[in-house]
């Protein structure tokens, strides 16, 4: 999700100028941004006409319930098997106070029902109007809202002013996903525009709420759009070469059960869009910050050598991101991974099944895009700040504000 990682060594102000020709481009380049942004929000808004849908394809509301008890005894559909019978009763609703019993055989693997648990359970009717339970899911709101707590504490007094600006980016990135991006896919839209122009809103409210309206967010804010069109182009490109179908998973077959007008390969792409952004406005805001640093410390440097050496910071960036993007999809395919291996293929053979390639091309991808964020950023941020000599003191130019907090101090 965009905006909400950031490193904290954000620098000093700069003792180089920007002059108003650099800072005049800026501010068109930003405004034309912003206005393809607002054309692609009102071209791809939702509908929100999706009542031909059958809703009955999709699950019920679950209902929360909690076992009462547990006991182990033949299962009543083979007494040769051991099963652990629940009893449960319903803890919401018009059916408040019900019980019913749930059997699962002794031999599956993973956790098991125990007195006490909070669960989620669907109700269906027989033919013969009698009402049948089946468990859903384990009741998991009351851990996930104390980490959630635990999360934006941490981020709020860590991050002061500046946190708490990443905390509302990072609702308003939900938000977007939610309101805009999702209804506008489930409308048939067009899945790469609807992915950048989604990134753009996240970038542009994200950017800014967490840096403050000034010069280098500016700067990191565009180094971010370019480097998010060239990993849009080229996951377009890998995803067609590689002839993806986009079928991989459960949901995007149901989704084709439920006859939603979607690409599945589009889908695909706009994951991979949305995905890198997150990681790229960190790059590219780190790196402004690193090159704003070193103008501070040396006004006077020439700006090939500001970007040299700023460059030289990125190297050592880019090689710990990349690192971390590839772990990340790793990680996530890891049950895949196993799976795979414990079926004796080789490596070459699970690298190109599509589950794999998948996220393969993700990772590479992405990791492109990054690298490609580094020299982008760095260039236009050294272009930016130029070196401060005695004679530009008449000159017409502006300061330049460091990406701070909002109480002023350097975060």
């Amino acid at each position: 999700m965009g905006g909400s990682h950031q490193h904290g060594h954000h620098g000093h102000a700069p003792d180089g100028l920007v002059a108003a020709p650099i800072e005049r481009i800026l501010r068109y380049a930003v405004i034309a941004c912003g206005l393809l942004t607002v054309i692609g929000l009102v071209l791809l808004w939702p509908s929100g006409d999706r009542s031909s849908r059958d809703p009955a394809l999709l699950d019920a509301d679950p209902i929360a319930a909690r076992v009462q008890s547990t006991s182990v005894q033949p299962c009543s559909y083979d007494a040769t098997i051991e099963c652990s019978l629940a009893t449960l009763s319903i803890t919401e609703g018009e059916t408040a106070g019900e019980v019913f019993t749930f059997e699962e055989p002794t031999s599956v693997a993973g956790k098991r029902l125990a007195a006490g648990d909070d669960v989620q359970v669907l109700a269906s009717t027989a033919i013969d109007g009698t009402t049948n339970y089946s468990f859903y899911e384990y009741e998991r709101s009351t851990p996930m809202l104390l980490l959630l707590l635990l999360f934006v504490v941490a981020i709020v007094v860590l991050g002061r002013w500046r946190g708490a600006g990443a905390l509302a980016g990072l609702a308003v990135s939900l938000g977007v996903i939610v309101v805009f991006l999702l209804p506008s896919l489930l409308d048939g839209n067009q899945a790469v525009l609807v992915a950048l122009v989604a990134s753009s809103v996240i970038a542009f409210i994200a950017l800014y709420l967490a840096h403050g309206v000034n010069t280098m967010t500016t700067v990191a804010l565009l180094s971010t759009f370019a480097a998010l069109v060239i990993t849009g182009v080229l996951s377009w490109i890998f995803v067609r070469l590689a002839n993806f179908t986009g079928y991989t998973d459960d949901s995007t077959q149901m989704l084709d059960a439920l006859q939603v007008p979607i690409d599945p390969r589009g889908i695909l792409l706009a994951g991979i869009v949305i995905g890198s952004l997150g990681v790229l406005d960190d790059v590219t805001v780190t790196q402004v910050s690193a090159v704003a640093e070193l103008r501070a410390a040396q006004p006077t440097l020439p700006s090939i050598e500001l970007y040299r050496s700023a460059l030289r910071i990125g190297r050592d960036h880019i090689s710990s991101t990349v690192n971390t993007l590839f772990l990340a999809y790793a990680g996530a395919a890891l049950p895949l991974l196993l799976l795979f291996s414990e079926a004796g293929q080789s490596v070459g053979s699970i690298a190109t099944r599509e589950l794999v390639a998948i996220e393969v091309v993700r990772s590479l991808v992405g990791s492109i895009g990054l690298v490609s964020a580094v020299p982008i950023s760095t260039w236009l941020a050294a272009q930016v700040l130029r070196p401060h000599h005695a004679e530009d003191a008449d000159h017409t130019a502006q300061g330049v504000a460091p990406l701070r907090d909002e109480s002023g101090s350097d975060a």
